[in-house]
Parts: C-alpha cells; sequence; structure tokens
C-alpha cells in the first residue's frame, strides 16, 4: 500500500517534506460545509454534487465553564502515636480534582486540556459532559449563556472515549452505516444515510479501509491510528455542536496522532466545538490547537492560545528557551513546580491575574449575538443537526426529540447488526452446539433404553436432574458475549444512541431461534434413546422445557455479565449460582426434607421448575405401572434372594395387610413416584410458567 493510501492527509510520497510544513502551519479559521449541507447536494438516488463554492455563515456558539470545582472523599490509614504505642486508624480526606476552573471554548476551535497524569484533564473532560452528578460538582457549564438540560445535551454532542469500543468483525464502512441507522431519524431516506456515510469516511480520511474489518487480536483489521478515527466516527455520525474526547491520541504514534488530530480540526471547522484531553501533544498537532488549558493537581495554570505561551512565561519571569518544544517545558516547568516545597499556587495566581488583564484580539468574538435557541434552531435549518428536530420552540428540551428512532425500528437495527457478528464469528455458537451433542451422546449411550423397573425408575430420575441442570452449564459460555459489548452498550446508550429496553427486547427474540435448534438436537438425541414416555406429545413437552431451561439459563448469565464486569468473576458466580439451584432443585432432597430457613431457595432455584416438569410429563400417566409384586423389594437387601421367596414373602404381607397383594399386583404408579419426589406443588404447566416469572 502507497504512503498516501496510509497517510491521506500527507499525500504521496514525492513532496512530502513540503506537505507537511503547510499542515503545519496555523490554517485561517473558516467554517467548511457540514455534513447536513453535503447531504443537501446529494439528491435521493445517492449521486453527490459539486461541492459548495459559496463561504457559509457561521452560527457562533460558545461553551462556558465557571468556577468549576469538585472533590471526592478518600479514605485511608493513618499511624497515630500514643503512650501505649502506634495504632492504624482510618481517616477520612477529601481530595480536590477540580479547583476554581474557569473558560469557554468556541465554535470553530479546538480546545485541548494537558498536564500530567492525575492533573485533572478527564475530570475537567467529564464535567464540562455531564458526566459527574450535579450534587458533586459546583460551579456551572452554559452554552450562549443558557445552562444545558442532560436531555439537550445529549442530542447536541457527543462523547469519544479513550478505549476504542468497537464491534471487531463489522468492517469500517458497517460501522459507520450501523451509527447512522441508530442516530439519523427514519424521515432521513436509506440512500441518504448510506451517502452521509461516505461523506463521513471521506472526512475522516478512511476511504482506502472502509471495506476492511475493525479487527482484534485473533483478526488482522485496520490500523490504530483508523480505528481511532472510526471510534470518533461513530460519535459524530449526527454532526454534533460539541464533541468531547478523552485522549484521542494516547497510544498512537506521531503520524497517526496527527491525522486524528487533523480530523478533529476539519470537524470544528466545520461548525462545532471540539474539546479534549491530551497528554503531551508534538509540535505539529501543537499548530493545530486553538486553546490550551494547562491543568496542575485539578488547577488552571494556563489558559490561552499557543502562541501566547512564550509571553506568559515571559512574563512570569521563566521564558521558554529559543530551541526548546514549548509544551514540553511547560510541562516539566510545572511538574519542577509541584514537587518543589512552593508547588503551582504562584503560577496558579499569576495565570489569574493573566487571564483578567488580557484583551481579545481581532479575532475574538465580543460576545454571544444569538440565544442558544435561535443558534439550534439555525443548526437544524442547514443540517448540522440531522438527528435534533426541524423547528425549535420555546422549550428546548421538548422540541429535540431524546431518540432519533422509533422503538421497533431501534430493535431491527440492533438485530440486523447482531446477526452479522454472529455469522461472521461463529465459534462460540459451534462450541455451544459440539457441547450439546456430545452430552446428549454421553447420556443417550448411558442411560439407553431405560426399562420401568424401581431401578430404572431412579435412572430416569437421575437422568432429568442432569440433564436440565447441563441445560444451565452449557449457558455458562454465552457470559463473554455481553461482557464483550457491554462497554459498547454504555457508551451507546449514554448518548441516546437506543432505547435500553430495544437492547434487551431485541438480544432476547434474537435468541430464540439458535435456542430452539439446540434443544432440538438436544431432544432427537436422548428422548428416543433413553426411552422416555409420552410419544409424540411427550417429545415437544420434553423439547419445551428444553428450549425454557436454554432461554432462562441464558437470560440469567446475561443478567449476571451486566452486574460483574469481570470475565473470571463472572464464571466463578455463574458456576457457585448454577450449583446452588442444583442442590436446591429437589433432585438431592425433596421439598419436605428441606430446612424452612432454605426453603426460599428451593423456589428461586431456576433448575426446579423444568426438572419438576419433565418428571411429571414423564410420570404422569395413571394407567403406567412402574412396581408390580415383586418388584418391592428390589431396591432393598432382599432384592437378592430367590423368585420363589420373594413370593412367600408377598403372601405373607397379604395374610397382615387383609388385601391381596400377587406378582402382577400393582403397587407404585407415577403419581406414587411424584409424591415420592416431592413434585406435587406445582403442575406441569405451572412448572413452565413459574420458571418465567422466577427468571423476571
Amino acid at each position: 500500500m502507497s504512503m498516501a493510501s496510509d497517510f491521506p492527509f500527507l499525500g504521496p510520497r514525492s513532496g512530502s517534506s513540503m506537505e507537511l510544513q503547510q499542515l503545519s502551519r496555523r490554517p485561517n479559521h473558516h467554517v467548511s460545509s457540514t455534513l447536513g449541507e453535503l447531504m443537501q447536494l446529494v439528491q435521493d438516488d445517492g449521486d453527490v454534487g459539486p461541492k459548495v463554492s459559496e463561504p457559509i455563515h457561521s452560527y457562533p456558539f460558545v461553551l462556558s465553564f465557571n468556577n468549576l470545582t469538585y472533590s471526592v472523599k478518600t479514605k485511608n490509614k493513618t499511624l497515630l502515636s500514643n503512650s501505649l504505642g502506634g495504632e492504624k486508624v482510618e481517616m477520612s480526606h477529601t481530595k480536590v480534582l477540580l479547583d476554581d476552573i474557569s473558560g469557554e471554548a468556541r465554535e470553530g476551535e479546538i480546545m485541548a486540556v494537558l498536564g500530567a497524569s492525575g492533573s485533572g484533564k478527564s475530570t475537567l473532560i467529564d464535567a464540562l459532559a455531564n458526566r459527574i452528578a450535579k450534587g458533586s460538582l459546583k460551579g456551572n457549564v452554559t452554552l450562549n449563556g443558557e445552562i444545558l438540560e442532560s436531555k439537550l445535551l445529549k442530542v447536541i454532542s457527543a462523547y469519544v472515549m479513550q478505549d476504542d469500543l468497537l464491534f471487531p468483525m463489522l468492517t469500517v464502512e458497517e460501522t459507520l452505516m450501523f451509527s447512522a441507522e441508530f442516530r439519523l431519524p427514519r424521515t432521513l431516506s436509506k440512500s441518504k444515510k448510506k451517502a452521509r456515510v461516505q461523506a463521513l469516511i471521506d472526512q475522516l480520511g478512511l476511504r482506502n479501509a472502509a471495506k476492511t474489518i475493525i479487527g482484534d487480536e485473533g483478526h488482522r483489521g485496520v490500523s490504530g491510528g483508523e480505528r481511532r478515527r472510526v471510534s470518533i466516527g461513530t460519535d459524530i455520525i449526527h454532526d454534533p455542536i460539541v464533541l468531547f474526547l478523552d485522549e484521542p491520541t494516547s497510544g498512537l504514534d506521531s503520524t497517526s496522532a496527527f491525522m486524528v488530530v487533523k480530523v478533529l480540526q476539519r470537524i470544528a471547522q466545520s461548525g462545532s466545538i471540539v474539546i479534549m484531553s491530551i497528554h503531551q501533544p508534538s509540535y505539529r498537532i501543537m499548530s493545530l490547537l486553538d486553546k490550551l488549558i494547562f491543568l496542575s493537581r485539578g488547577q488552571m495554570v494556563f489558559s490561552d492560545t499557543p502562541s501566547k505561551l512564550h509571553d506568559f512565561f515571559a512574563a512570569y519571569g521563566s521564558p521558554i528557551p529559543e530551541n526548546e518544544d514549548r509544551t514540553e517545558y511547560t510541562l516539566d516547568f510545572i511538574r519542577e513546580l509541584e514537587i518543589s516545597g512552593s508547588g503551582t499556587k504562584q503560577l496558579v495566581d499569576f495565570n489569574k491575574s493573566w487571564t483578567r488583564n488580557k484583551t481579545c484580539d481581532t479575532s475574538c468574538v465580543k460576545g454571544v449575538k444569538m440565544s442558544l435557541n435561535d443558534a439550534i434552531s439555525a443548526s437544524i435549518s442547514r443540517g448540522k443537526l440531522v438527528s435534533g428536530a426541524t423547528n425549535m420552540d420555546s422549550n428546548l428540551s421538548t422540541s429535540v426529540p431524546t431518540f432519533a428512532n422509533s422503538f421497533w425500528v431501534e430493535v431491527l437495527v440492533i438485530a440486523k447488526r447482531s446477526m452479522l457478528n454472529s455469522w461472521r464469528s461463529p465459534e462460540l455458537y459451534v462450541t455451544r452446539l459440539g457441547a450439546i451433542i456430545v452430552t446428549g451422546a454421553i447420556l443417550a449411550t448411558i442411560f439407553k433404553k431405560l426399562d420401568n423397573s424401581p431401578r430404572g425408575i431412579q435412572e430416569r430420575v437421575g437422568f432429568f436432574a442432569f440433564a436440565m441442570s447441563t441445560m444451565f452449564y452449557t449457558c455458562a459460555e454465552a457470559l463473554p458475549v455481553f461482557l464483550q459489548e457491554r462497554y459498547i452498550f454504555m457508551r451507546e446508550t449514554a448518548y441516546n444512541a437506543y432505547r435500553r429496553s430495544s437492547y434487551v427486547v431485541c438480544h432476547s427474540i434474537m435468541t430464540i431461534p439458535s435456542l430452539i435448534f439446540l434443544s432440538f438436537v438436544f431432544a432427537c438425541i436422548t428422548f428416543w434413546a433413553v426411552g422416555l414416555a409420552g410419544g409424540s406429545m411427550g417429545f415437544f413437552t420434553f423439547l419445551m422445557f428444553i428450549f425454557a431451561s436454554f432461554w432462562v439459563g441464558n437470560s440469567f448469565v446475561t443478567f449476571l455479565s451486566g452486574v460483574l464486569s469481570h470475565e473470571m468473576l463472572g464464571y466463578n458466580v455463574v458456576m457457585a449460582f448454577l450449583a446452588y439451584f442444583l442442590l436446591f432443585s429437589g433432585f438431592f432432597i425433596t421439598r419436605d426434607r428441606i430446612p424452612d430457613y432454605w426453603i426460599w431457595f428451593h423456589y428461586l432455584s431456576l433448575v426446579k421448575y423444568p426438572y419438576q416438569g419433565v418428571l411429571q410429563n414423564e410420570f404422569d400417566d395413571p394407567t403406567e405401572c412402574f412396581v408390580r409384586g415383586t418388584q418391592i423389594f428390589d431396591n432393598s437387601p432382599i432384592g437378592s434372594v430367590p423368585d420363589n421367596l420373594k413370593v412367600k414373602l408377598l403372601q405373607s404381607m397379604s395374610r397382615t395387610l387383609g388385601v391381596s397383594l400377587t406378582s402382577s399386583t400393582c403397587l407404585t404408579n407415577g403419581g406414587d413416584i411424584l409424591k415420592q419426589q416431592g413434585v406435587t406443588d406445582i403442575n406441569k404447566w405451572g412448572c413452565f410458567w413459574d420458571q418465567h416469572s422466577v427468571q423476571l
């Protein structure tokens, strides 16, 4: 692949040094066409017309934050000395993460937050993005002078996390297309959504990687820089007004990092406010930034344009050496102050006086001429917020829709994405199917053609207990599925890409066909081989309980994977719960023998209901006899004596009891077996419905 394809912003290999110099220069700030305006040139057939030649008027947005202060309480053990010796006492301390931070970010600009690790960069980004509880954060954040409600902020903004949370088996184009289907309204035609994705691919410089899968450790995919740009693209598909990014260049080489920030510059120039945290930008990246905020232990030590760094430190009395990188010098200087005895208090105070005394240059807007309502309306009218409303009323929070699409549209899109992921990574399902086939084959051969003798009854009960518990244990393999999607789900729902209920309903429905197939395979292997009763109706009832066990077990494992974030911890908890469910199912100890203080767990056991259901399906025929005459002695020490002695014992019992007992007399039917197993509290269909009730 050529250099041009790898690095679309650098051009071909020849003459690259000259182009790098041109890219590193301070660009003239103008407002590029929004994606919405580009879309206005796209006809319903998806053809893209010529680019707009006339400059597009800018509607300025200003995000202001004033006196942001945030602190948390930490507990640690302190050694206190007394006359009897030292004693460790747990004491509570307050740690200030943000201390009186103020500033503003404007449309068309990139504001970068810099500082050492632990300085408060990510905390400030979270505070501006309303990701910190309001009761804990002091100060206010306004857009065009108006405090933003959480609902409105989610619609007009986007937050790009530090980690790239993407589905590895989807291509770049598919990833962005699914994001478009989530964030763009159904009123926009399919062709225009596709054209919008293509425009975004070009804007992100991903044309050569459009058909490449994202990839992971086991599948080769796009590069790290391309992956990061895809992450940005999924969150800006609706062309947000405000874009927050938490260290978008982390882990990238200098060229990839430069390309990412170059993309962010294009986004800003299209009419967005871009605010990001960055650890240590290179010289070329610094040339793309419009405003810098340096933090030190939650305090602001500098807030101005990059060009003012020299003047700032010269006025402070520590001028930046001529041949030294200004960013490195600033970070090193702040670090030296932090480890010194005096700290950065003097620099913080100097920055406050510098901020008060500085005057706006000719590029600084004196004030906001347009209210937030009018500015958002203007943005919507020119296509800036395609996911927003077509008009605005006086109440911003009600005029902007919470979700771009209806509930069932979201379900269909999630289902389509899930099917595509499953089709391209069938390993998990194939492994699960293999486990079911092997387990079924083993059970079919061990419990082959069980008879209706007392020993056969005991073996049937054991078969049902093991078979039903196996359904739940094989569901443990589904644990990594949601754990892999957990943070993608959290990111997408945090900014209302779709409803949480849509995700739950979709995946509940999506699992039904696969679970039906697994249930059918297991039932076919075991039902006739073991010799279970009931004929065709008994088979379908047996199949139904297997499917219900799979579905409930899958739902239970998914629930635990939502509660537990670590895979190994999840496996331990799942296995422990399934063992308890089996213990209290009624197989090892019947219901009437369980202590009263544990009986509640018996009714919570997910294995109890399918186990009792298949037992009733097997032994619910009152005409079927399972113990006749001398068979009553089979499970006792007398079972080894000759048959003629058994007959004499039976005759003796008849005379003692006053009833006629012969070798053909039925002594135990199905109802008696059910009473012995203690499964008469709920009928067969009650077990089926109660199983789902416990799950819910």
